[in-house]
């Protein structure tokens, strides 16, 4: 009996494969080691996951996740989730391998992330061979949640967001402009906060250009600061996990078409293929 999951920095995809291959889903919170402690993460996980799981039966953890960059980021989350699963030889990797797992299986080829924050690599097969660090939410994090959230936020404080968006925003959040400074620089997980804007540009109809435009320059600023800067680019088909890249696909195919890229899989999340992958290597 096997655990696998795929954490980004919002949300936990978990899946319990029994000793029958028989698979059991469940979600909690997102536990990125930049944002959130062992202890934190031991206590979401407690109040989150399912009370019948047979926690001392489940003899291996496979979690990718979200801002494991290194062992010591990778040991935030190992030491939590060894509390929780105590008879398990628990195994912790990036979030951007599950996706080249998920969209690739064993196949070479170019894997990205669009959802809370963005990654991308080139994958071979097995292992990450070449990634451009995406320089996180404040730095980089071109195409993600939350540096469209942040486009957004900024226009809004700003005065720059056209009126008749800028009428629904404040009657859909209620939030004035102190209010996002507040959130943004002086709460936790601010990130998370701004990616969540994302999905008010998807839902808005009221002024369609305008959100668009929010897009189209995100995604525009991922395929030239980020994707285009990997050797041979072009002749990789374009693969992407995530809630941003899957809500907006058609704009996200338009985009790498633009550039000379083919476009493969886009999907929201990586967990079923990700179980299949781990299936097929069992």
């Amino acid at each position: 009996m096997i655990v696998i999951a795929d954490g980004g920095s919002t949300k936990t995809n978990w899946c319990l494969l029994d000793d029958s291959k028989k698979k059991i889903y469940f979600n909690t919170e997102g536990y990125n080691p930049y944002f959130v402690d062992s202890a934190y993460i031991v206590s979401s996980l407690k109040k989150g996951l399912p009370n019948d799981i047979p926690f001392q039966e489940i003899k291996e953890v496979y979690y990718y996740g979200a801002g494991v960059h290194n062992e010591e980021k990778a040991t935030i989350v190992k030491d939590a989730i060894q509390v929780v699963f105590p008879q398990s030889q628990v195994e912790v990797g990036h979030d951007l391998l599950a996706a080249a797992r998920a969209l690739l299986g064993s196949e070479a080829g170019f894997a990205a992330i669009l959802g809370t924050g963005t990654n991308s690599c080139i994958y071979d097969g097995s292992k990450i061979t070449h990634n451009i660090d995406s320089a996180a939410y404040i730095l980089g994090d071109e195409g993600s949640g939350s540096y469209i959230g942040k486009k957004l936020l900024t226009d809004f404080i700003r005065g720059l967001m056209p009126k008749d968006v800028a009428e629904v925003f404040y009657n859909t959040y209620k939030l004035t402009p102190d209010e996002i400074m507040d959130n943004v620089y002086t709460k936790p997980l601010a990130n998370r906060f701004c990616a969540s804007f994302s999905k008010f540009v998807y839902d808005n109809n009221v002024n369609i250009q305008y959100t668009r435009s929010i897009v189209d320059d995100a995604f525009e600023a991922f395929f030239s600061n980020l994707v285009s800067k990997y050797p041979d680019y072009q002749s990789y088909s374009f693969n992407c996990i995530g809630s941003v890249g899957y809500n907006f696909r058609n704009v996200l195919t338009d985009k790498a078409k633009q550039y000379g890229m083919n476009v493969g899989k886009i999907l929201r999340s990586p967990i079923d293929d990700l179980v299949d992958y781990h299936i097929n290597q069992g």
